[in-house]
């Protein structure tokens, strides 16, 4: 017996269209799976919408019908490359003709004023909501404008209306110079980073000797994990994707022996020099792994000392502080909230009020920590500048990452609460790894609140990185378009999507990456639909190319082809190492955690196995790895030339792979289980660099990145539109048909664009399976089958 449809079912539904909010979506198997009634309340419920109970579902689709027309504009506007650009201006039909003042402050403070009669507007249409009749206008912008965020205000009838007017480029910046080149370069957490001097894990000094050595082998980019602010006493959580904030750095990275003050704090000297820091800092370095309590302790007594002397007398405090305070008041803030943590000891949605409602007064916290994190945060932004400074100079892109969300009890969810949805949290749909969904634990961004703030808190992270790098990578840049929500008290399996206003993010992140000069990398791996892929090509931000995932044991083409705009690399943090993943050991891993049953490890298993000879026939056929070249470490240098030749813009080493490293950094799903973001690299700084197995790979990584800058674009073209499948060999790929697949436009021509080094070149189309001249070139040479090789030149 089928039960009856609730009557509550369309209005709910209705309503979550309206707030954004999709009602169904398809699953990594492609199939459609329906969003619970429960999961739409307590998601319209946290987005604001008046929802106790599902009798609540009419009345709440009636209110938000009436507040969308109501507000009269869209509180952002985006107008690409200046405009020309237009907003829809709603109003009541009797209020739908007469004067409209608009009044355009420019981020310069310049202002424009002009009038307009709503009568003349064009119609956007029309819509009765609670008996009320509104009309639509399209308010044309009569300016181009100046790339910036600038402020329109529209009086009509008494009435004012605000929008923030976005004006920006429509892609994303690109060096010119870095362009006409093919990068590689390296990557290793810095935590994970070690040496001789620094005191258990890495810190920024090391990252500028890493950067200084891949400078002298050739390489452009270094890249490590999220550098922010994180909770480092109690609780702590050294995850670098959950972050006390995304507005400050992280004082664990700080090299205290490079801070100048150091030098006049001789009692800082002598707490460095005491047998007691040293015999603690013999034990940190010799530690396998990162104790972030015991370092921060022993960091944090030294650091204190300097804040201490640095404090006692005003007028001794350079005018590079004094800037410092004065462009970012918010690092008072910022010190406050610190502080206060740690005299309540306790995470801020515990404390009393006013205090977890974000005021503070001298009496909440302790003078001397406030001026600590006062200080570190100062002197952190002066190492990461002299860093950044240095990596420009020596021709190194330094490549940061921006996580997706903050800690729960971060100072961003405490101070910028209404850019928060509090009672959910972000996270991932089920798919074949984690076939009960993931629960990331942070709430995410409310996409209404944002905008009404004029992306405020989204500006201020995004420069906040931008300014001290040259290439950004966006976390699951798939939340720029929508966002996987899991309210709290049900499963994460049972989570709806979340539609975010994507055109505004990306029109900021254009801006910005321009402003600061800055390229944009977008992590698009997992299930992405085809729209955000297609979103990200048209505002030029590079993808992703990880070798790992993109193995396929299909009968056609293990690996596809790299395109042009890729970041290229074997894996991520999030996978296992290049010869765990060969061996299979996070197979085993995953079983002994529980995070697969017996019968899906077996499927892996199988999958594995089959992929690596196929993987192998593919090397060779492009001839990167001969037949008598047995083990890993042929294996890995082949895949490593394979992703060196290719077009992508960036290749990506990640060092623990070059001395086969077999333990993971981070094993996704677990905590407590694994020593996640707290392994130290096998071999220090020093040892590697020096390390044949490290060193000779990477200068053939560079050799063949040099031959590339040289290539130039070839596009081939077929035809005849009868065919099925069309692909390319010739000597460019040692001829293997399975290369390079042809794809058919609108106009029904075949086409596939490769880059090639200057040389000749002889090849066929392979098309349905049999061998052809290329019709559109004459040129061609005779082949020992007895037919003929088409042949062009690149010069």
């Amino acid at each position: 017996m089928r039960r009856a449809a609730s009557p509550h079912g369309a209005p709910l539904r209705a309503l979550a269209r309206l707030y954004g909010v999709q009602t169904a979506y398809d699953d990594v198997a492609r199939r459609r799976r329906p969003a619970s009634p429960e999961a739409l309340r307590l998601v319209l419920r946290a987005l604001g919408a008046p929802l106790e109970s599902f009798h609540d579902a009419t009345a709440a689709l009636r209110e938000r019908r009436e507040s969308l027309w109501k507000r009269g504009v869209e509180p952002v506007t985006v107008a690409w490359e200046g405009g020309p650009a237009a907003l829809e201006l709603r109003l009541p039909a009797d209020q739908a003709r007469g004067p409209v003042a608009c009044h355009l402050r420019l981020e310069s403070g310049d202002v424009k004023k002009w009038a307009v009669h709503s009568a003349r507007l064009a119609s956007a249409g029309a819509v009765e909501v609670e008996g009320k009749r509104y009309v639509g206008k399209r308010l044309p912008l009569p300016h181009r404008l100046p790339w910036g965020y600038h402020r329109l205000t529209l009086e009509t009838h008494g009435r004012l209306f605000n929008s923030m007017i976005i004006s920006g480029p429509l892609r994303a910046y690109a060096s010119h110079e870095d362009s006409a080149r093919r990068l590689w370069g390296v990557f290793l957490p810095l935590y994970a980073l070690h040496s001789g001097r620094s005191w258990g894990g890495g810190d920024f000094t090391d990252l500028e000797d890493l950067v200084e050595w891949v400078a002298g082998l050739g390489g452009s980019v270094v890249a490590t994990l999220p550098l922010l602010a994180s909770f480092l006493d109690e609780p702590c959580d050294p995850s670098p994707y959950t972050p006390a904030s995304r507005l400050f750095w992280n004082e664990f990275y700080l090299d205290v022996a490079r801070i100048p003050e150091l030098k006049d704090c001789p009692p800082a000297q002598a707490l460095m020099a005491s047998g007691g820091v040293q015999r603690e800092l013999e034990a940190l370095r010799a530690s396998p792994v990162v104790d972030y309590r015991r370092q921060m302790a022993v960091k944090r007594r030294v650091l204190e000392e300097l804040a201490r002397s640095f404090f006692l007398d005003a007028s001794g405090w350079s005018a590079d502080f004094r800037r410092f305070l004065a462009a970012h008041p918010e690092v008072e803030d910022y010190a406050r909230f610190r502080a206060t943590g740690e005299r309540q000891r306790a995470p801020w949605p515990s404390w009393s009020r006013p205090l977890c409602d974000g005021v503070l007064t001298e009496g909440d916290y302790d003078e001397r920590a406030r001026r600590y994190h006062l200080y570190v945060q100062w002197v952190a932004r002066e190492q990461i500048r002299v860093l950044s400074e240095h990596s420009t100079r020596a021709g190194v892109n330094l490549y940061l990452d921006l996580p997706l969300g903050v800690h729960p009890h971060s100072y961003d969810v405490w101070r910028e609460r209404e850019a928060f949805v509090l009672g959910v949290s972000g996270g991932a749909p089920p798919d074949v790894v984690f076939t009960q969904g993931q629960d990331w634990g942070f709430p995410p961004l409310h996409p209404e609140a944002i905008r009404e703030q004029g992306y405020r808190y989204v500006i201020a992270y995004l420069r906040h990185q931008l300014q001290h790098t040259t290439l950004l990578r966006i976390d699951h840049v798939m939340g720029l378009h929508r966002l996987f929500w899991i309210p709290k008290g049900l499963e994460a399996r049972d989570g709806v999507y979340v539609r975010y206003p994507a055109e505004e993010l990306y029109a900021i992140f254009c801006l910005e990456s321009h402003r600061h000069r800055a390229s944009i990398v977008g992590e698009n791996l997992g299930t992405v639909p085809a729209y955000v892929n297609s979103a990200m090509a048209r505002h030029n931000l590079h993808r992703m190319y990880v070798l790992q995932y993109e193995l396929d044991p299909g009968p056609r083409q293990v690996l596809r082809a790299v395109s042009h705009d890729a970041v290229a690399s074997l894996n991520t943090h999030d996978m296992p190492p290049f010869a765990a993943y060969w061996e299979g050991l996070d197979i085993v891993d995953r079983l002994r955690l529980g995070l697969l049953d017996p019968s899906g490890a077996r499927i892996e298993q199988e999958n594995r196995r089959s992929l690596r000879p196929a993987l192998e026939r593919f090397l060779e056929r492009q001839g990167w790895l001969t037949g008598d070249s047995p083990g890993l470490a042929p294996l890995l240098q082949a895949c490593l030339r394979f992703l060196s030749a290719s077009p992508a813009r960036v290749v990506l080493v990640n060092l623990e792979d070059l001395w086969l490293e077999r333990e993971s950094q981070n094993v996704p799903g677990t905590s407590e289980e694994r020593l996640n973001w707290q392994r130290k690299t096998h071999h220090s700084l020093g040892a590697f660099r020096e390390m044949p197995a490290v060193v000779d790979p990477l200068c053939g990584v560079n050799d063949l990145r040099q031959g590339m800058t040289k290539a130039k674009p070839v596009t081939f073209r077929w035809t005849v539109t009868t065919a099925n499948t069309v692909t390319v060999a010739g000597d460019f790929n040692n001829w293997d048909p399975h290369a390079y697949s042809l794809k058919k436009g609108k106009d029904g021509t075949w086409r596939v664009s490769l880059h090639l080094k200057p040389g000749r070149y002889e090849y066929m189309f392979v098309v349905d399976g049999d061998w052809r001249e290329d019709p559109l070139n004459p040129n061609r040479v005779p082949n020992p089958h007895g037919g003929f090789n088409s042949v062009f030149d690149v010069a």
